[in-house]
């Protein structure tokens, strides 16, 4: 039986999408720390795990952690439950930029961000889900996924 030899895609920006994709080899990659998870759900308690993923060198920024994403808010903008996120820790966003926030020092999700008159929505992005509104001192930014690692069902 051969064995299989991992093979690493990269969807290089700016590209349509029949061009955007290079190979990327072993030797690119860096480990950075998986620290845990987020929901992209409703909000979930905080937690750190222990661990690390391997990305490539051009993923990474000077603060970057991964967070294996729970649940399906965020499949409008191809993150899905499974998904490993990589993270630029940032302690704030644009309006629209796709932000992990901590709400009430406890709970943690991943959504869009926008700073509206009356507080913070936090937009998902699948329709099936209404956004969260929440006063801007509720909030804290943890950071900006700077890009989606995903490991394809071999089970299939």
């Amino acid at each position: 039986m051969p064995s299989l030899t991992p093979q690493y895609l990269f969807r290089q920006p700016n590209l349509p999408l029949a061009e955007a994709w290079a190979t990327i080899d072993a030797d690119d990659l860096v480990a950075v720390p998986l620290l845990g998870r987020v929901s992209a759900g409703m909000p979930i308690e905080a937690c750190l795990d222990a661990g690390s993923v391997e990305v490539p060198t051009r993923m990474v920024r000077r603060n970057t952690y991964a967070l294996k994403v729970c649940g399906n808010s965020m499949i409008d903008c191809n993150i899905f439950d499974g998904d490993v996120i990589i993270i630029e820790r940032r302690e704030s966003a644009e309006n629209g930029e796709t932000a992990v926030v901590m709400i009430n020092d406890q709970e943690v999700t991943l959504k869009k961000l926008y700073i509206e008159k009356s507080g913070v929505r936090l937009q998902p992005a699948n329709e099936a889900m209404p956004p969260i509104y929440l006063k801007n001192s509720d909030i804290q930014v943890l950071g900006l996924v700077m890009g989606v690692v995903r490991q394809p069902d071999l089970a299939a």
